[in-house]
């Protein structure tokens, strides 16, 4: 069923566990995700780039993830990640999504809260709720990390903004880490305090221990993003049957085996962030 990004947020928040947000690419992608959500009993969340949306790949993917999420039976929302502006807002609620997240966070804080806020306005008026983002989450191929969330700012910004979530930088970052990160757990719990328990969001969740996650998640991160595993296990699916000699080179059945690992990928990551058994 296709729900809102307050509704899966709601349920993560009540149950104390993390909701799995994927970021897709393709109808393969989708596929993969579906059928684990299904077969966990897990509600997700289904993301995609802005890049997609700005491209005709969005004209194509985003009516199939919103047919995908209706014909579920457990809980789906359809987010936009990293929206970079109006533009890239407009589309994609013009395209079904059911959250968004707007990432101001390249910008000073008070132009951040101001940028926000307009979009957290946009979506209010047909019932969207607004990821933001405090405390810039760049890439592991980025020199240096910026400074971490702060809590006073992050409740400043919360209280301005009226976000339904919050992303924060508390070590992560996008992308395959080159070392093991090590995540601030108490700036998670200092956050959430100062905020007034806003529900926070974990970003670059591909390679970070389980051990630190589960640790983050009993801190208080309510949404954890996982895109760089997904590619990896999409491709890797595809280098398998590449590498089979006895493969058909029908393109459906072709992709057959790319879609289960995807979707035994997302099995783990839904288990590892509890949300099984929980739609």
């Amino acid at each position: 069923m296709l729900v809102s990004l307050k509704t899966v947020i709601d349920m993560a928040e009540k149950g104390n566990f993390a909701i799995p947000a994927f970021n897709v690419y393709n109808i393969e992608t989708v596929m993969g995700v579906i059928k684990a959500a299904e077969e966990e009993r897990a509600p997700v969340i289904i993301q995609i780039y802005p890049r997609l949306i700005l491209e005709e790949v969005g004209y194509y993917l985003c009516p199939a993830i919103v047919a995908a999420a209706r014909k579920a039976t457990v809980p789906v929302c359809f987010h936009l990640d990293h929206g970079p502006s109006e533009i890239a807002v407009q589309r994609a609620l013009r395209w079904g999504a059911t959250g968004i997240m707007y990432d101001g966070s390249v910008h000073p804080f008070e132009e951040n809260v101001q940028n926000t806020k307009h979009i957290v306005d946009i979506c209010e008026t047909i019932d969207v709720p607004v990821e933001g983002e405090l405390g810039h989450i760049g890439s592991v191929n980025d020199d240096a990390m910026d400074e971490f969330t702060s809590p006073e700012e992050a409740a400043e910004f919360v209280k301005k903004t009226n976000v339904c979530c919050l992303a924060v930088l508390i070590g992560n970052a996008h992308g395959h880490y080159k070392k093991t990160p090590k995540l601030d757990i108490e700036r998670v719990k200092a956050i959430r305090e100062a905020t007034g328990g806003i529900p926070l969001v974990l970003h670059g969740g591909s390679g970070i221990p389980d051990d630190q996650v589960k640790a983050a998640i009993k801190a208080g991160i309510r949404k954890m993003n996982i895109g760089t595993d997904v590619c990896c296990a999409f491709a890797d699916g595809t280098k398998e049957i590449l590498d089979d000699p006895n493969r058909s080179l029908a393109v459906d059945l072709f992709m057959k085996h790319p879609i289960e690992t995807v979707k035994k990928l997302a099995i783990e990551k839904i288990r590892l962030v509890e949300a099984n058994g929980k739609a």
